[in-house]
């Protein structure tokens, strides 16, 4: 027979790491990324672990996503490295507001 409610006598919960957003929030609102974590779990519930892997990687890509930034971040280095690039070969100048050369404000 297995514990039953072994987790909630000893005062753990070993699910709430693995279901980040899910957990309770600040407010009683939902996170940032539930939607997408919620995609994802509920396309890989009732399959394998391999199964889901394969079949479930765009909603879990698209959670790693939201909570990591890391396309967002990668399309910004390469802005930067363009905008820097036009400035190196006299095609654009950036406004005096980011070149910190705007007026006093009262």
């Amino acid at each position: 027979m297995p514990f039953w409610g072994l987790q909630k006598q000893l005062g753990i919960d070993l699910d709430s790491w693995l279901v980040r957003q899910s957990m309770p929030q600040p407010y009683s609102s939902a996170a940032a990324c539930h939607a997408f974590e919620r995609e994802w779990v509920e396309c890989g519930h009732g399959l394998g672990q391999t199964r889901a892997r394969r079949e479930c990687q765009l909603e879990y890509e698209d959670f790693m996503e939201c909570m990591n930034r890391t396309k967002m971040a990668q399309r910004l280095r390469t802005i930067l490295e363009q905008r820097d690039k036009m400035i190196k070969q006299g095609k654009y100048t950036p406004p005096d507001y980011h070149r910190g050369k705007e007026e006093p404000r009262p």
